[in-house]
């Protein structure tokens, strides 16, 4: 069956009245229609000695799962960030975080419509831990928001040859540029006028952005995650 579904930033609390590059990246990603096509619902839970175990699912929705479980988790922590700035932040670290803040909060709700309108195996919210980072500490702030900048974008490269769906790749790749951007930000915040937005680490010897597998994305990420999943498709278990 197909389901299409509209996703706009109607009601979206950008501040428009700062006109810079990340703001605008997120508003050009736009929230535009998106007609979801051909997603079959696939439940499939395993268990737990605490219960049901999330399965992310086959396929186009599987990666749409594991792309949204992400963004939830960049969305988290970002709202933690905003809602007690650590002491002493500057006014362009501020505006910078609330931007960051802004788009993943969209870029997770985007996820969640469209998936929901796709099919009911929609991973539930997800909670999470942060046992190594002081959000009153600037440094602890900064290292773990670099950490999970370069992860997104790793995590999209790697999962784009996934992406079954024109539509789905052509998302992605606007959602990545913008995760790109984000990177480049905050390496730009703890290092200024340096060249570490396109350091050794996160660009190959090619001159790409380097790609990761879904696996090893997990690996990284699930320290923050408390709300246990598989993903058996990609070895995710």
């Amino acid at each position: 069956m197909k389901k299409t579904i509209n996703v706009s930033n109607q009601g979206a609390t950008l501040d428009t009245g700062r006109r810079n590059f990340l703001k605008l990246g997120g508003i050009g990603l736009a929230m535009a229609g998106l007609t979801l096509i051909g997603c079959d619902d696939d439940n499939d839970f395993g268990m737990t000695d605490n219960g049901p175990v999330f399965d992310l699912g086959t396929g186009d929705v599987g990666v749409l799962n594991y792309a949204y479980a992400l963004e939830q988790l960049e969305a988290d922590f970002y709202t933690k960030v905003v809602n007690n700035f650590y002491s002493g932040i500057s006014s362009v670290e501020r505006d910078l975080f609330t931007d960051l803040y802004h788009h993943e909060v969209i870029h997770r709700d985007f996820f969640k419509a469209a998936i929901t309108g796709a099919t009911t195996n929609i991973l539930p919210t997800l909670e999470f831990k942060y046992p190594n980072v002081n959000f009153n500490d600037r440094n602890s702030v900064l290292a773990t928001a670099k950490a999970l900048e370069d992860t997104g974008v790793a995590a999209y490269n790697g999962a784009g040859k996934y992406i079954t769906n024109a539509a789905y790749l052509v998302i992605a790749g606007k959602i990545v540029s913008v995760e790109a951007r984000h990177a480049s930000a905050i390496r730009n915040i703890i290092n200024p006028g340096s060249t570490d937005f396109s350091g050794d680490d996160v660009i190959d010897a090619n001159g790409l952005d380097l790609a990761k597998e879904p696996k090893d994305i997990v690996m990284v990420a699930g320290g923050f995650i408390k709300t246990p999943f598989t993903w058996k498709e990609r070895g995710i278990s």
